[in-house]
């Protein structure tokens, strides 16, 4: 099924979308954040927390915060050096107030950028040994076919999580995604080790990824085809977890470039700068981003706001460019939304889903289940997310989050889980080859619809490179919400490079997206 869009309106879109983007990257590349200097230190080896649990990159960023603009991360590799320790030795020794390096300056800077690339250099060979790992698992096992069953956990418990999640692959389940702990992601810090608390979700951790990889790669043995694991990188933290993710073979990772300002209130600046170095780690790791434009369908109308989702999908599209990751790792969303009880719903829904396929035939799309519009009634959920399963396959959706008959009502037991997939199951084998049978008309509703979200989607683009990207989220022109460019949590982490900045990670991981491409 092919709408037959006009290519030149798709191609000019893209186009506003670039002029958007572009002063939004110069300021990217003229800042650094606490979360960006904190994730070249973990990529460079330093883990671990003090005995109050605050981890040993928070302390050293913290202890060195006046410097920040210079890059941190040579300075720390040659003061270990210096002084025979290591990295978490040296940051114990600051945390007990025993060194202090507020002073240090390197005898050799070029030495000092040596040490910390020879540092980082060795860490990410990991990364890449991770890489090759996954391709070895899908060689040897192979994947579900498109659409990949998404399937969440969500207990508080990693070690409850481990469960569901091997049973949701055991039911046929393609992906696993560890929902985090509610309000993670304004934390300025990443929690250290196993945890089983939490709520509404799970504490992402580094040990917390290890252990649920670890039963994915058992239970992907047992059942004969690589199961993918997804998590967050999002919030305060995104460059750090993304980091984290790299080091543990995380597959997925839901990380939007504007989702942490619209709905977390997180500074703009900060999101941005974040955003970039959590998609270039992503790049290097071959990990595929989720994107959160169906979040805006949650606060804004379905219909009148479809338009907000192309654009935003375009705009994610080009962050993403920007920072090295290809098409085929950009899992751009939207959702299907659209009050059921309306007159011709259904055409609705499918005129927005052949059209982000159309737009993006070459990403991994992440479509997203019914929420706003669902009830306490189960069976018209049931029937409801068979709809949203059925126009998955119906338009070539590439990862199908699957939608629980109990949304809206507690947290999914493993019955409703079970129920989602096998809905999902019945829908893609029965309608598997169906698109291929059918034509849409040169003149239909669904052309001339998906035609006008287009347009619409063009206008609010051309609208926004007038008046810039921040002033736009500031005025509210995505999902009703308004967040002002000076407001939010973290502004206070942002900090100007200085003219002598210098962060080797940031050339590793230009070199090996320049390379492959």
């Amino acid at each position: 099924m092919h709408l037959g869009l006009d290519p030149g309106k798709i191609r000019h879109a893209r186009e506003i979308a670039r002029a958007i983007t572009e002063p939004i990257l110069i300021k990217i590349l003229a800042h650094t954040t606490d979360s960006v200097e904190r994730a070249t230190l973990r990529l460079m080896g330093l883990d671990g927390a003090d005995e109050d649990d605050i981890p040993y990159p928070n302390i050293l960023v913290r202890h060195l915060r006046d410097r920040l603009g210079e890059g941190l991360a040579p300075l720390v590799a040659q003061a270990a050096k210096d002084r025979g320790l290591s990295l978490r030795e040296l940051a114990y020794g600051v945390s007990e107030e025993k060194i202090d390096l507020r002073d240090f300056q390197p005898a050799d800077r070029d030495a000092a950028g040596a040490e910390c690339e020879r540092l980082l250099r060795e860490n990410i060979r990991r990364v890449e040994r991770q890489v090759a790992a996954r391709d070895g698992f899908v060689r040897e096992l192979g994947q579900g076919e498109p659409p990949w069953l998404y399937v969440i956990v969500a207990t508080g418990n990693i070690y409850e999580d481990v469960v569901q999640a091997q049973m949701a692959a055991r039911q046929g389940a393609d992906i696993i995604a560890v929902i985090r702990s509610t309000a993670q992601s304004l934390l300025d810090y990443v929690p250290e080790g196993i945890t089983t608390t939490g709520f509404g979700g799970t504490y992402a951790t580094q040990a917390n990824f290890r252990v649920m990889r670890e039963a994915l790669d058992e239970v992907s043995r047992e059942v004969g085809r690589y199961i993918r694991l997804v998590n967050y990188a999002s919030g305060l933290c995104m460059p750090e977890i993304a980091a984290m993710g790299a080091l543990e073979r995380l597959d997925m990772m839901l990380n939007d470039s504007m989702y942490g300002i619209l709905f977390r209130d997180i500074n703009p600046l900060r999101t941005f700068i974040d955003q970039h170095l959590s998609r270039m780690i992503s790049a290097y790791a071959r990990i595929i981003i989720n994107t959160g434009e169906d979040n805006y369908l949650t606060t804004a109308d379905a219909v009148e706001a479809a338009h907000t989702v192309l654009a935003s999908d375009l705009i994610n599209e080009r962050f993403a460019h920007e920072a090295g990751l290809p098409a085929d790792l950009m899992g751009l969303g939207h959702a299907f939304e659209v009050y059921p009880e309306m007159t011709d719903s259904y055409l609705y829904e499918l005129a927005q889903a052949l059209l982000i396929r159309e737009v993006f035939p070459d990403h991994p799309i992440k479509f997203m289940p019914p929420t706003k519009h669902m009830t306490g009634d189960i069976f018209r959920g049931y029937a409801l997310n068979a709809m949203f399963n059925f126009t998955g396959v119906l338009t070539g959706q590439s990862i199908q989050l699957l939608g629980m008959l109990t949304e809206a009502m507690h947290t999914p037991f493993l019955m409703d889980r079970a129920l989602a997939i096998n809905n999902a199951r019945l829908m893609f084998n029965a309608a598997r080859h169906l698109a291929e049978n059918l034509e849409i008309k040169p003149h239909s509703w669904l052309l001339q619809r998906s035609a006008e979200v287009l347009d619409r989607a063009i206008t609010m683009l051309e609208r926004i490179a007038e008046i810039g990207l921040f002033q736009a989220i500031a005025d509210g022109m995505f999902a009703d919400i308004k967040r002002p460019p000076e407001g939010g949590k973290g502004g206070d982490g942002v900090v100007l490079k200085s003219a002598d900045y210098a962060n080797p990670l940031l050339k590793i991981l230009t070199e090996k997206v320049h390379g492959r491409h």
